[in-house]
């Protein structure tokens, strides 16, 4: 009777071991986005305040070229779309969001250059955009970066953007960084602000808005090339070959051309083509 109890007593010890081992095992699989174990969701760092390229609209959904891109790379990686967490990546956060683990990629307008390479790596680029101006509609004073000397030029916090007016074309520009874009937006409607600069993308995509139709207008001018590239973990090769290779594929097979007429077209703004993937080769 003894043995009976000692025997079924093992077994139960046993059974609750495996139970805890199995449901540690989800657990991780949930937590480092499917990277070991079963597939239950992938988080992906974008912008949320970003019309045309990363946007979260008032209903919850999210939409943009960077969503699309986002979406297609992770379905190549085994994700369907309800197995995406879309979180919030602000400029100056993106790579402490990688760094700590708290996303797998940043697809987030995320431009590719040497220092922020010191901190993370990135598979592309997938897109080229170029730095623009947004001025109010019957603003005619600014026709060329030098003319925002004196004037009151907005941007955001961790963009390079700003600083490369600043240091490069415009040294006496009154440079104030904002935590979004759209507070940015908000001041140059109130005229307490001059000038927006940005991706001519990002740009084009706020003054599409059917809010902002008639409000705003492109400088038109190309102060710099900015590379979009997907972040990621510093060093994560095999990831980064994987992601690639979903880039490849989504320009091959049309989707990349129909996700930048989708979200771009209605503001007429004219992309380049998509370019050579670089990082990783």
């Amino acid at each position: 009777m003894k043995l009976f109890k000692a025997g079924a007593a093992a077994a139960i010890a046993v059974t609750l071991a495996l139970t805890a081992t199995a449901c540690g095992g989800d657990d991780k699989a949930s937590a480092d986005g499917g990277a070991s174990g079963k597939k239950d969701k992938i988080v992906i760092g974008i912008k949320f305040d970003q019309p045309g390229v990363g946007l979260k609209t008032p209903d919850g959904k999210f939409e943009g070229f960077d969503v699309d891109v986002a979406t297609y790379v992770a379905k190549e990686l085994g994700y369907q779309p309800d197995q995406i967490e879309f979180k919030q990546a602000i400029s100056s956060e993106r790579e402490n969001l990688i760094a700590n683990g708290d996303v797998k990629l940043v697809v987030a307008s995320y431009s590719i250059n040497d220092k922020r390479k010191e901190k993370v790596s990135f598979a592309g680029p997938y897109f080229l955009a170029h730095q623009d101006l947004l001025v109010r509609a019957d603003d005619s004073s600014i026709t060329k970066a030098e003319d925002l000397n004196k004037k009151k030029l907005c941007s955001v916090t961790g963009s390079t953007s700003a600083q490369n007016v600043k240091t490069k074309l415009a040294p006496e520009a009154d440079l104030l960084e904002q935590g979004g874009y759209s507070d940015c937006l908000t001041g140059l409607e109130n005229k307490k602000l001059d000038a927006l600069t940005t991706d001519n993308s990002i740009l084009a995509g706020y003054a599409a808005q059917e809010k902002n139709k008639g409000k705003f207008k492109l400088v038109g001018l190309s102060l710099s090339n900015e590379n979009y590239g997907i972040g990621l973990k510093k060093g994560d090769t095999e990831l980064q070959g994987k992601v690639n290779t979903a880039l490849k594929k989504m320009v091959a097979d049309g989707a990349w051309q129909a996700a930048v007429t989708k979200n771009f077209g209605p503001a007429n703004y004219k992309s380049e083509p998509a370019p050579q993937i670089t990082e990783g080769s």
